[in-house]
């Protein structure tokens, strides 16, 4: 098998093609390198990976790409996925994100690829109105980057025309090392406190719930989705199906630190969710699929890891 990953240099996107390597795939990658770790691509590249840089804004410049490799599928990552961010840039955050999956799709039927995977958000959904959130709940998105991605969701759903379908994930919150410290979430954010001794920093009471699933348990589901059969394009959540409270996350993070602290509260930040955790049995059935990292082992080793490329 012959894949391209789009947005290879990213946390997911790199950790995905180590993974796709091990397994003795082809793995092209794809990413214009304006976000993503030129080391990480350098270290893939190493394993045999093979890179080309193109922005996916630049459908001539992908097609080229693509009918050139003619991969059996492609997975697309690349993406700007700031939430704040994209609330100061809506209109980058439509052109990259919507449009560019656009493009993509576009290149992807002209080179005749016959499977597209898809990256989405569980931010297309906005405020849950029930849970856990099943993938029949409304999408009423918050943000410009919510809204961008339910756009390139309808980009792929109703424009690729690959044999073996596409398949989206709408992904909940994603930890695990490689994280960009300026897109990751309230775990990086403890981490960075609780490694220099001080305590996490919880906005609001702390009883709002995330669902935090590990990037290599998200990875596994990619792989898995490359050849999984479709009758249809399919859309489906990728979590933990777990509900975790900010302030129990704090107190597992706090223990694993070896410390004795309570976390600070500070008020609650205008427009944040109060509470979102996925429904999976859906992809439990589609791809034969479960997360098999628990939060307190993934914690564990990522802490570990951490303190290992402190000391290098």
């Amino acid at each position: 098998m012959r894949v391209l990953v789009t947005g290879a240099a990213g946390f997911i996107g790199s950790r995905l093609c180590q993974r796709l390597l091990d397994f003795g795939i082809e793995v092209h990658g794809l990413d214009d390198l304006s976000r993503g770790s030129l080391e990480k691509i350098r270290m893939l590249k190493n394993r045999g990976m093979l890179f080309h840089k193109a922005d996916i804004r630049d459908g001539a410049a992908v097609l080229d790409v693509l009918s050139d490799v003619r991969p059996d599928a492609v997975i697309h990552l690349a993406a700007l996925i700031s939430v704040e961010e994209s609330m100061r840039l809506p209109e980058l955050y439509m052109e990259v994100n919507a449009e560019g999956t656009k493009k993509l799709v576009d290149a992807a039927n002209k080179a005749g690829v016959n499977r597209l995977v898809h990256a989405s958000s569980a931010a297309v959904y906005g405020e849950p109105v029930k849970l856990p959130v099943a993938e029949d709940h409304p999408t009423r998105p918050l943000s410009p980057y919510g809204l961008s991605k339910l756009m390139s969701e309808e980009y792929v759903v109703s424009g690729f025309m690959g044999r073996e379908k596409s398949l989206i994930f709408r992904i909940f919150n994603v930890y695990g090392p490689g994280q960009r410290p300026e897109y990751a979430g309230v775990i990086t954010k403890f981490m960075e406190r609780l490694s220099e001794g001080r305590p996490p920093i919880i906005f609001g009471d702390g009883n709002q719930t995330r669902d935090f699933i590990h990037v290599d348990d998200v990875v596994e589901a990619f792989i898995r989705a490359l050849e999984i059969p479709l009758e249809r394009a399919t859309i489906v959540n990728l979590g933990s199906g777990r509900p975790v409270k900010i302030i129990e996350l704090a107190r597992i993070m706090t223990r694993l630190y070896g410390m004795d602290a309570e976390p600070i509260h500070a008020p609650p930040r205008p427009g944040d969710i109060r509470d979102s955790y996925a429904d999976i049995s859906l992809v439990r059935k589609v791809l034969g699929w479960s997360p098999r990292i628990s939060l307190e082992d993934g914690l564990r080793k990522l802490i570990k890891e951490a303190g290992k490329a402190r000391d290098v």
